[in-house]
């Protein structure tokens, strides 16, 4: 099932999107009065059937008539992120030198896990904040994100996957300068509107295999990244298992697995977004996330 959260006059609603038709169903009313996408991962046990059966019934509204937010638009804390887990993305960063003076392009030995505020969040076709004065490097990132169901501490890896609710979409937009600068990534990684997600979530098991996977992400309309999920270094299972290891995941974290090569600090020189820019990722079967670059 593929949900989206939808803006209306009376406040967000949560919606089926029926990709072949083109429409969204507003199912807020099979669900109690102010439900979020939160709360219908925390008790998919008991909305989900209900959905499954009743939201084919219910009329649609075109997909390009209605606003979408992201589809978890208020996570309950930060963004689980992953640095340089594919191959050659590690290379690119460590080339470039904006990791560490060293240039190194050794692979990590384990997950680099960092976080990205939560009001770093906007819908899937918003525009991004440029931040003028703040930020005169801005990079894009395209990345699988996961999102948890079940959640639990020292979930094993053959398990891992049980704990997955579904995936999404995220632009790890970052300011280079301050990733740089300040010597860690929360800052670079944190500025208003730079975690673009969306367009929808869509449930796990309309994802069988989440390794097969494509993405593929235009800036402008150039293909700059494209790669298969199976080429992380550390597969899914691996970061549910070390970030839960002392860490208790709850349902709705949102966990982005990481970007592929062909970010713009890859390049040289680098090619930087600028007012305008538009940037499109998309991951099979999960749609597309457009945003302009305000």
């Amino acid at each position: 099932m593929k949900l989206v959260t939808c803006s209306a006059a009376a406040g967000d609603r949560i919606g089926v999107l029926d990709s072949a038709a083109g429409v969204v169903r507003d199912v807020g009313d099979l669900l109690p009065p102010g439900t979020g996408m939160l709360e219908v991962i925390e008790r998919w046990a008991e909305y989900g059937p209900v959905l499954a059966e009743r939201a084919p019934d219910l009329p649609g509204t075109p997909l390009e008539s209605v606003r979408l937010r992201a589809p978890v638009p208020a996570p309950r804390r930060n963004i689980f992120c992953v640095g340089k887990n594919y191959r050659e993305h590690a290379a690119e960063f460590g080339r470039s030198g904006y990791d560490t003076p060293s240039r190194s392009t050794d692979l990590p030995q384990r997950p680099v896990v960092f976080s990205k505020a939560t009001t770093a969040v906007t819908g899937p076709h918003d525009d991004v904040d440029s931040h003028p004065g703040v930020t005169a490097e801005l990079d894009y990132e395209g990345e699988l994100a996961v999102i948890i169901g079940s959640g639990g501490r020292g979930i094993p890896r053959d398990r891992a996957l049980d704990h997955v609710w579904g995936y999404t979409i995220i632009n790890d937009v970052t300011a280079r300068d301050l990733q740089r600068d300040h010597k860690q990534w929360l800052l670079g990684k944190s500025l208003d509107t730079h975690c673009p997600m969306g367009p929808c979530a869509v449930t796990a098991d309309e994802v069988p295999d989440p390794a097969a996977l494509e993405l593929e992400t235009l800036v402008n309309g150039e293909t700059r990244q494209l790669a298969l999920v199976k080429d992380l270094v550390f597969d899914i299972p691996e970061l549910i298992s070390t970030i839960s290891a002392g860490t208790t995941l709850l349902p709705g974290d949102v966990l982005a697995t990481g970007t592929p090569a062909g970010v713009g600090i890859g390049f040289d020189p680098p090619r930087f977004l600028r007012s305008g820019d538009v940037v499109e990722i998309t991951v099979s079967g999960l749609g597309r996330l457009r945003n302009r670059i305000a």
